[in-house]
């Protein structure tokens, strides 16, 4: 539990830093007046979007639509499309996800940006002359969070949970103090409250929604990385420490607002005795660099999801924890985060210019997750069409009212995450689409196992010692990689193992069920390997685990033979040029096959194979 409060709640528990200032800021030339209707009223809006956004819809109902213990919305996506290959009224959804995963990647490098400045920009209460240099701290701050990634979420999470500790009943004392001056505060939790401030404002009623949408921005990136510590940890940590912390502090915040109006240019440092400035600042500080990382863990099991899915290349992932298989580390996501993170600080410069972008990703992406939720409560959970509409509607209406109030920031920053999510749908569906294509070249040409097992077993094919392990995904053809070594060489190992890989749509296959072994006679034996989108694809200690005792013979001093494809950008029927060309290098940049699969590198032989796209 406290390693979930230390990576999963730290996006939500900064929002006090910039929720409420962001509510009475500018919205589209309206401005909300300071005045107890408007304090009151937004302050319920606070209080039901965490309790029915958060408590309901996240927690209450769409973390148990988890993928055998995994969540995030490409989690949710393979359940939508079980076989990998999406056909008819799943296509779409599946692309619906897709650009819904894009959008977490740009939210990705906007939540660390965003929550750190807002931290930092707190040395400017304390003196104005410090206003020059909250850019370059930031800076600072941000190399720093993404250089200790590396440790891994399970040494990061037990370091920063006590500090978020700290954080949230700071959070409560403060919003205590406050409201013991003002207790009628308080009645904001009645919801006419929040109902009389939208029907008395109207449309600046309904853009300041964008604002109060900030409370919940954390929703997505929790149930994202419900992976790295499961359900129950982080309900506990929710009702027991995030939640009563975030309810004090907003309200207090609000009783200080009723008393200073002025004081609404910074309500959150403002509502802290003078004395307790520079701790305050340095807690912040603290708690936003924590906040980050529930969006850079989510991104990193986000990234591992869509590699064994087959929407990205592959790429070097680490285990950081032998006791938990969800916590890793991607270093190329964690660097490419980090250069957008700066990149964002020095373009948009304040907070408030960054909270134009921030919102409008993740609003599209709560959105998408509705929609996929409906499919799976209908396929996988059983429910019916009248309950299941009836539920999804209901959130969809919130959805809908949050992200319709986020849609005028788009000329001022809002186009960001909508641009960066355009480019990485772009992306995932042209690795898709482009191994598709390879799988389809290949097997048109490659000839069906059975009938390669019996010629290969003729008198005349000379048989060499040793083991061969020949790579390739479709159980039912030659591999390439097999066909090429016969005709190059003109002799073949005393045992041939065939090792098809087939990643299901599930995130883990227990160990024992990975393997599955069929003896073609002659030598030759076909390896079925099951593994889960977010399971370790080490073919070596697979087949020292599993494969020794399946086919009777050692592995340790086996040939594994690969086929590495060549492309050539034609006019074929398959992709635009331009997609054939980005794939082209995307395929040049991906990590290896043999250091993805583990393959030694003195026991690896590659033969080429030409494709023409």
């Amino acid at each position: 539990m406290l390693g979930a409060l230390g990576v999963v709640f730290g996006d939500i528990g900064t929002s006090p830093l910039y929720a409420m200032k962001e509510s009475f800021h500018e919205h589209v030339g309206r401005q909300l007046e300071v005045s107890a209707p408007n304090v009151l009223g937004l302050l319920s809006l606070v209080f039901w979007s965490l309790m029915f956004v958060i408590g309901l819809k996240y927690l209450r109902f769409v973390m148990r639509a988890d993928n055998h213990g995994e969540g995030g919305i490409l989690a949710l996506t393979a359940l939508i499309s079980p076989t990998g290959s999406p056909t008819g009224r799943t296509r779409w959804l599946v692309l619906l996800g897709l650009f819904g995963a894009a959008l977490l990647y740009g939210d990705g490098v906007i939540t660390p940006a965003i929550s750190v400045l807002s931290a930092v920009e707190g040395t400017k209460v304390i003196s104005p002359a410090l206003e020059s240099w909250v850019i370059p701290i930031a800076i600072v701050i941000l190399v720093g969070l993404f250089s200790i990634q590396r440790w891994g979420t399970h040494k990061v999470g037990a370091a920063f949970g006590p500090i978020m500790v700290v954080w949230f009943t700071t959070l409560g004392v403060l919003g205590v103090v406050n409201i013991a001056h003002n207790p009628g505060v308080l009645r904001a939790v009645n919801p006419v409250e929040g109902a009389r401030f939208m029907v008395d404002n109207g449309w600046t009623g309904f853009l300041v929604l964008g604002a109060v949408f900030l409370v919940v921005t954390g929703g997505e990136a929790l149930y994202a990385d419900m992976g790295h510590f499961g359900r129950r940890p982080i309900i506990v940590a929710w009702y027991g420490i995030a939640l009563p912390g975030l309810l004090l502090n907003y309200f207090g915040q609000g009783a200080m607002l009723l008393k200073n109006p002025e004081n609404v240019d910074n309500p959150f440092y403002k509502m802290a005795p003078s004395w307790s400035l520079v701790p305050l600042v340095i807690l912040s500080t603290m708690a936003t660099v924590i906040a980050s990382q529930a969006l850079i863990s989510g991104a990193f099991s986000l990234t591992r999801q869509a590699v064994q899915l087959g929407y990205l290349p592959r790429m070097k992932i680490t285990h950081t924890n032998d006791s938990e298989e969800g916590q890793i580390y991607v270093p190329f996501i964690n660097w490419l985060l980090l250069v957008g993170c700066i990149g964002v600080v020095i373009g948009f410069r304040t907070s408030t210019n960054l909270a134009a972008a921030y919102g409008l990703a993740v609003t599209g992406t709560m959105a998408i997750t509705t929609v996929l939720f409906y499919r799976v409560l209908r396929d996988r959970m059983g429910w019916s069409a009248l309950t299941a509409r009836s539920l999804c509607a209901l959130f969809l209406i919130i959805d809908l009212a949050f992200l319709g109030a986020n849609i005028p920031k788009i000329p001022s920053g809002g186009w960001f995450p909508i641009v960066v999510g355009v480019l990485l749908l772009i992306v995932l569906t042209t690795w898709f689409t482009g191994r598709k294509i390879t799988a389809e070249r290949i097997a048109h040409r490659a000839m069906p196992l059975e009938q390669f097992v019996e010629r290969a077993s003729a008198p005349t094919i000379v048989r060499g010692p040793g083991v061969g392990v020949y790579l390739g995904s479709n159980p039912l053809n030659t591999p390439q990689s097999l066909a090429s070594h016969l005709r190059h060489a003109g002799v073949l190992p005393a045992h041939v193992c065939i090792l098809a890989i087939i990643v299901q749509s599930r995130p883990h296959v227990d160990p024992d069920d990975q393997l599955v072994h069929e003896d073609l006679g002659g030598g030759f034996h076909l390896l079925k390997f099951h593994a889960g989108f977010s399971d370790d694809l080490n073919v070596p200690a697979l087949l020292e685990h599993s494969g020794a005792e399946a086919v009777g013979v050692d592995f340790a001093q086996a040939s594994y033979v690969l086929g590495r494809e060549t492309y050539r950008v034609t006019r074929r029927p398959g992709m635009a040029m331009w997609r054939e060309r980005l794939f082209v290098i995307m395929i040049r940049n991906a990590r290896t096959a043999d250091a993805y699969f583990g393959l030694p590198p003195d026991q690896t032989i590659e033969l080429g194979v030409q494709v023409e796209l």
